[in-house]
């Protein structure tokens, strides 16, 4: 097999001594176990985990569960202290229960998975004020109420109708704890920026505008409803009176949230006067050098500190600037800044208008199509549900914003989606850049990822939701490589695009970094990934405000990348002819999300079973 290019040597800088130490921490694989006391650990993690999922009702309708689907979760304090509290009482109950010495190894792992949640839901916790449920760009509960309505809860029957209406009902009173939140943060001194509570507002008064709140065109979740509605009519699964009766309770019901989020709208316009327009990031906040150090751990799993985080992506700058220039003078030009220019002569900056969203979305569905014709000779379990590439909610869409995707249920009745921004400029898209995206995104990435994840039948429930964000994140980078491997873009200008997405990704190093580490501004930060991270200005604005509201979130892709790229590369080693790229593969994507020290040690003990084979 040809080895990922140029991508081993740069994976070394992983070997920091706060990683090594995290790994060594992580006690070794037990010796061969009795099966009895795994099926007797998996019970008792499935057991707690249909607690957890009863608290956790969104979550299970994530997972294709149908309990709960008439509720929304608790936002509350209270609630957040009751999990907590539940998961340190299960924890102890784990490790009273259970000898982990008499464990397999796999068992081992689920083990160390469900203590190490324990300390990571520690920590979000005694965080809690520093990150308020309208603060972030990506996340804020105003936009995820709805999309998760529209985007995730299924309707398949009359019932999943009913239970739509009842989670409709249910929003006002998670608006109002909201805002009670927010105002506890404000209080305590952190402030949303005031981009983000400019969005808020006029995220909400999308979402209450058009019928039935006025007489224009459908508001987001009517037409949603409409549609669902529709769709059970044409299978046969209710005549007209019935469909009417459910639409007028989803209308009554939806007219329910319009002062809730008059609500919102009234707390962040008087927000707003008051709201920091100025200095941004983690430094900015109280207790913010900590909280950024936490937020690290949290999203790349390791003890990285933010100055090594810094220094490796300027130096996986350096390298890819490099390799980008070595593919410049090979096609005949001078540099890479000569190929950039090229590429934008050739693809030049215009307003998105329908005809171009509708051939951008067809072709990232080709693309998509095609990649999984690719993945046999690369993977031997292989994603068996429906995706598909559809444009982000108007009340959450903004100029620039980055593309996102989320895995099918476990039933398969809602596909696995890749959701992208189409608002302002384009480049109109060079189709290797395209391409990369769906590689990232949907297949051999995020979708693809997310399909296998839930069909996991092996392990106990909990491992079909957990998520490690330089896990997830890292293995999207990393299938952006394998895709150049897979031969899903051959030309050297489809690899000099590849190299800009993975330049972008170690610019975000810097950038996240920068802002909360090294006391960067909103207009630096933003100047450093539009000129080294070569992002467009829209995308470079939406980009850094993401990163100011969601610290340390960026930094968990390139760390993830290059511990899987060097995990690769040491298993290539290794084993030599006997390394099989599919097994390996099939290692990474069939264990679900893993912390990087436990993916290591999983790595490890697959290297040593082939080995004796």
């Amino acid at each position: 097999m040809r080895r990922l290019p140029c991508l081993q040597a740069a994976a070394l800088v992983l070997a920091a001594p706060a990683l090594l130490a995290a790994h060594a921490a992580l006690a070794a694989p037990a010796p061969a176990p009795a099966q009895a006391e795994d099926a007797r650990l998996y019970a008792f993690l499935d057991t707690e985990f249909a607690e957890e999922l009863r608290e956790r009702p969104q979550l299970a309708t994530q997972l294709g569960l149908k309990e709960g689907q008439d509720r929304l979760d608790d936002i509350s304090d209270a609630a957040a202290l009751r999990r907590l509290q539940r998961r340190r009482a299960s924890v102890a109950r784990m490790k009273a229960g259970f000898d982990r010495a008499k464990l397999s190894s796999d068992a081992q792992v689920n083990y160390d998975i469900w203590a190490l949640e324990l300390d990571r839901a520690e920590l979000s916790y005694r965080f809690r004020l520093q990150a308020p449920p309208f603060y972030s760009f990506l996340y804020s509960t105003h936009a995820q109420l709805p999309n998760f309505l529209i985007n995730t809860h299924t309707v398949q029957d009359a019932g999943d109708m009913r239970a739509y209406a009842a989670r409709l009902r249910a929003i006002p009173a998670v608006l109002d704890t909201a805002i009670q939140l927010s105002e506890a943060s404000d209080a305590a001194g952190v402030r949303a920026p005031r981009f983000q509570i400019e969005r808020v507002i006029t995220g909400s008064r999308a979402i209450v505008t058009g019928a039935p709140f006025d007489d224009g065109a459908a508001s987001p979740l009517w037409a949603d409803a409409q549609a669902k509605v529709a769709k059970l009519r044409a299978g046969g699964k209710l005549d007209a009176a019935q469909a009417d009766a459910l639409l007028a309770d989803t209308r009554a019901a939806l007219l329910t949230i319009k002062p809730a989020y008059d609500r919102v709208i009234a707390w962040a316009q008087a927000d707003l006067p008051s709201a920091p327009g100025g200095r941004v990031g983690a430094l900015t906040l109280p207790n913010g050098a900590a909280w950024y150090a936490a937020a690290l751990k949290l999203n790349t799993t390791t003890d990285l500190t933010a100055d090594q985080i810094h220094q490796i992506g300027l130096s996986e700058v350096k390298r890819i600037e490099g390799e980008q220039d070595a593919l410049a003078r090979a096609a005949g030009l001078k540099d890479r800044q000569a190929f950039y220019a090229d590429i934008a002569r050739r693809f030049p900056v215009v307003p998105w208008t329908d005809a171009l969203r509708a051939k951008y979305l067809k072709d990232a569905n080709a693309a998509l199509a095609f990649n999984r014709t690719l993945l046999p000779k690369y993977f031997g379990k292989l994603p068996v549900h429906a995706m598909e590439v559809v444009r982000e909610p108007s009340f959450s869409e903004v100029a620039g914003g980055a593309a996102h995707a989320a895995g099918p249920s476990r039933d398969g009745a809602r596909p696995g989606r890749v959701y992208v921004h189409l608002l302002g400029t384009t480049d109109a898209t060079p189709p290797s850049a395209l391409r990369d995206l769906m590689c990232h995104e949907g297949v051999p990435g995020h979708v693809m990822q997310g399909d296998i994840q839930v069909g996991q039948s092996s392990g106990p429930k909990f491992r079909q939701s957990a998520r490690y964000v330089a896990f997830s994140e890292g293995w999207g980078l990393y299938a952006e490589a394998l895709c150049k491997e897979m031969g899903a873009f051959p030309k050297p200008s489809d690899d000099f695009m590849r190299l800009d997405a993975e330049l972008f990704r170690a610019a975000r190093l810097v950038v996240d970094t920068g802002i909360h580490a090294k006391g960067w501004t909103e207009d630096q930060a933003i100047d450093y990934i539009v000129h080294t991270g070569r992002a467009a200005p829209d995308q470079g604005r939406s980009e850094v405000r993401r990163y100011i509201t969601l610290p340390g979130q960026a930094t968990g892709y390139k760390i993830g990348m290059l511990k899987i790229v060097e995990l690769r590369g040491k298993a290539e080693r290794a084993l030599g002819p006997k390394f099989d790229i599919r097994g390996f593969h099939d290692l990474l994507i069939g264990s679900g999300s893993l912390p990087l020290p436990i993916l290591e040690r999983q790595v490890d003990a697959w290297i040593a079973a082939r080995r004796g084979s």
